[in-house]
């Protein structure tokens, strides 16, 4: 039965123990050897769980001359999770202040609407004319294409459709009688030319 390759955090930890045990710095060709020498990463594989390693700030990376180096030491992992655990505390701490604001909002609404009859039937009114709204709004979206917002639309659609067909056929007038004013030919020779039924009429 064959070995079972890395997983991809597998070879993270992995690749992150070399810095960690030499506590040294490295280009990516030295790690490229020492991966699969000491860890049993494919090399192929370093320069992609490097790039990731340095995209989650564990592994650090400053280029001096012409070449990159790479560093992650102990102590800047634990200063990670400190930092990390340092804004969660104060987003629970922000939460917890808020959820408190909101409890006292919440009283203090509570005491400015006691509840009475009067209340209580008023919550029922609106509760009833809000299923009444949903009940007219599925009966509206009922009538399908005869609904008011879809027959609007139509309307304005024609309305914009003639508009456009007075405009060309206004422009083919135009052109027909500069045409056979330049040229000398009568209309009914073009009409026949263009394949223009005599029960062509201008739109107005």
């Amino acid at each position: 039965m064959a070995p079972r390759g890395l997983s991809a955090e597998e070879k993270r930890i992995k690749l992150l123990e070399i810095f960690h045990e030499s506590k040294d710095f490295f280009q990516l060709k030295e790690l490229e050897k020492l991966g699969p020498k000491l860890k049993g990463i494919v090399s192929q594989t370093v320069k992609d769980v490097l790039q990731s390693l340095v995209d989650d700030r564990l592994v650090y990376t400053d280029k001096i001359g012409s070449s990159n180096f790479f560093w992650s030491f102990p102590s800047e992992r634990g200063n990670i999770i400190r930092n990390r655990l340092n804004a969660a505390n104060n987003a629970k701490s922000h939460l917890r202040s808020q959820l408190q604001e909101l409890d006292t909002s919440l009283e203090r609404e509570k005491t400015a609407r006691p509840e009475s009859e009067k209340r209580t039937a008023a919550l029922e009114r609106l509760q009833a004319s809000k299923e009444n709204i949903k009940a007219l709004e599925e009966e509206l979206n009922a009538y399908g294409v005869c609904h008011p917002t879809k027959v609007e639309a139509k309307k304005r659609a024609i309305v914009a459709a003639h508009e456009a067909a007075v405009r060309w056929t206004d422009n083919y007038t135009i052109l027909l009688v500069y045409f056979t004013r330049q040229n000398a030919v009568g209309e009914q020779e073009i009409r026949k030319f263009l394949d223009i039924e005599e029960n062509y009429e201008d739109i107005y």
